[in-house]
């Protein structure tokens, strides 16, 4: 019985997978919208769409400033904020994420991390997510966070 547990666990991530591949497969060029950094020197888009799915780039936990607080639990709900507001730029929510990635320095703050992550969203309806202990983050962040969000084919 736990291994079908467990199992089930990677379900949501993989039925993502599988409709990233399958939507590839049939998308054209015009399915696929960049959202580009307003600062040129990143290289990389703030987000992509690709058909039904919104793909946000890792965010940090930056102030309005672009500083970053040294207390943990502040930029953990920085981040969140800020993944909140990106998404509200994209014209979608927090209810509209059905994956997201963490990137933690230390693993030791998880349960500080989760206890402000699970604030934004409904309990019966948390993304399917990965996190990952990293030893070192851009700007000396504490956690990144990139999420990928359901949105809807390109108009």
């Amino acid at each position: 019985m736990k291994t079908k547990k467990s199992l089930f666990n990677f379900f949501p991530a993989a039925l993502l997978i599988l409709i990233a591949i399958l939507t590839a497969n049939s998308l054209k060029a015009q399915d696929v919208k960049f959202y580009p950094q307003e600062n040129s020197s990143y290289p990389f888009s703030k987000a992509v769409k690709a058909g039904d799915i919104t793909f946000v780039s890792g965010i940090l936990g930056t102030d309005k400033d672009g500083k970053l607080s040294p207390d943990f639990k502040i930029q953990s709900k920085q981040v969140m904020e800020n993944i909140k507001a990106r998404l509200t730029e994209l014209g979608l929510g927090m209810k509209d994420v059905v994956k997201c990635t963490v990137m933690i320095k230390d693993m030791s703050k998880w349960a500080d991390f989760n206890e402000i992550y699970k604030t934004y969203f409904e309990p019966d309806r948390y993304p399917a997510r990965s996190a990952f202990g990293v030893t070192g983050l851009a700007l000396g962040a504490e956690m990144e966070v990139e999420v990928a969000a359901y949105s809807g084919k390109v108009k």
